[in-house]
C-alpha cells in the first residue's frame, strides 16, 4: 500500500522491528529472520547487514547465538530502556488541558560547554520549547522521563526543574507559539497523514487482514510515526491553532495500530505479540 522507494532508512526501520516485535523474543532474533522482515518492507539483505553493523556498534544491538546455535542479535540493556521509555510517548492518550508545566533551567562551566551543547540537544529531542535564553519549557508530564534521562547521561547535576503555570503578561496560547515552531510541528504530522492516513482507510473498507500486507503497513507507520511524539511533546488542544493536525494523525496511527499490529506479529513468526 506505501511505495517502498518512499520508505525510511533501514537502520531506523530495523530499531522500529525491535520496538514492535522483535523485544519480546527470548535470545536474539536470528540474522536470517531479519532479513526476511526487513526484506518485506523492501529492504535488501546488505543493507541490513550493513545497518546491523552500525547499530551494533552504538551499542544498542549485541550479537549472540539462538539456541539452535544460529547467528543472531538482541537489543542491549540500554536499547531496552529507551524502547520502555519511547513506549510512554508512542502509545500516549490524549494530552491534558490543564497539567501545568516543567522548566529545566540548567548552567554549565564553560569548561564543559560540550555538556552544554548535549543538554540542550536532549531537551529539544524531548519536545522541549525555549521559552529564554537557558529556560526550557514542557508539558509537566515530561518531567519524570526527562529527569530519568539526564540522570542516565549523568547531566542532572547542570539541571534544576520547577513546576509552575503561565501567568502572562501575554496570553499562554500566543506565549506556545513563541516557544515551539507550530508551523514545523504542524507539517510533520501533515506528512504523516499524507503518507498513512490513506493506508488505514484502505484497511478500512477491507474484511480479511492478511499477515504480511499487515505487518509492512504497520511496520512502516509506526517507524513514521515514534518520532512525531517527540517533536511534538502533546500540547493541550486549547493552545493549539483551530485547525491543528496533531489529533488528527494520532487517531490513523491508533486506527493502524489497532487493525494491524497483531496480524503482523503472525508474519514475524517467531517475534509473538507481547
Amino acid at each position: 500500500m506505501i511505495n517502498v522507494s518512499d520508505q525510511p532508512a533501514p537502520r531506523s526501520l530495523i530499531v522500529t522491528l525491535y520496538g514492535a516485535y522483535g523485544r519480546f523474543v527470548p535470545g536474539p532474533v536470528p540474522v536470517a529472520e531479519l532479513i526476511r522482515l526487513l526484506a518485506a518492507a523492501g529492504v535488501d539483505a546488505p543493507s541490513v547487514r550493513s545497518s546491523v553493523s552500525r547499530l551494533k556498534r552504538r551499542g544498542l544491538l549485541l550479537p549472540g547465538r539462538t539456541a539452535q546455535g544460529a547467528a543472531g542479535y538482541e537489543l542491549s540493556p540500554e536499547a531496552r530502556q529507551l524502547l520502555d521509555d519511547g513506549d510512554r510517548r508512542i502509545y500516549a492518550a490524549g494530552p491534558s488541558d490543564d497539567e501545568g508545566w516543567v522548566l529545566a533551567v540548567f548552567s554549565v562551566p564553560e569548561s564543559e560547554r560540550q555538556k552544554r551543547h548535549i543538554l540542550r540537544s536532549r531537551l529539544s529531542g524531548l519536545g522541549f520549547g525555549t521559552a529564554a535564553p537557558g529556560v526550557w519549557i514542557a508539558p509537566a508530564r515530561l518531567y519524570e522521563e526527562t529527569r530519568h534521562i539526564l540522570g542516565r547521561l549523568r547531566l542532572d547535576p547542570y539541571v534544576d526543574f520547577f513546576r509552575g503555570e503561565h501567568l502572562g503578561f501575554a496570553a499562554t496560547a500566543d506565549a506556545v507559539a513563541r516557544w515551539w515552531d507550530l508551523t514545523a510541528i504542524a507539517k510533520e504530522h501533515e506528512a504523516f497523514l499524507d503518507r498513512h492516513a490513506r493506508v488505514l482507510a484502505d484497511w478500512e473498507r477491507r474484511a480479511d487482514t492478511p499477515p504480511e500486507e499487515a505487518y509492512r503497513d504497520y511496520l512502516l507507520a509506526l517507524d513514521s510515526w515514534r518520532h512525531l511524539p517527540y517533536v511534538d511533546p502533546g500540547l493541550p488542544a486549547r493552545l493549539l491553532p483551530r485547525d491543528w493536525p496533531g489529533a488528527r494523525s494520532a487517531e490513523v496511527f491508533r486506527g493502524l495500530h489497532a487493525r494491524l499490529r497483531d496480524a503482523g506479529a503472525e508474519f514475524a513468526g517467531v517475534m509473538n505479540s507481547s
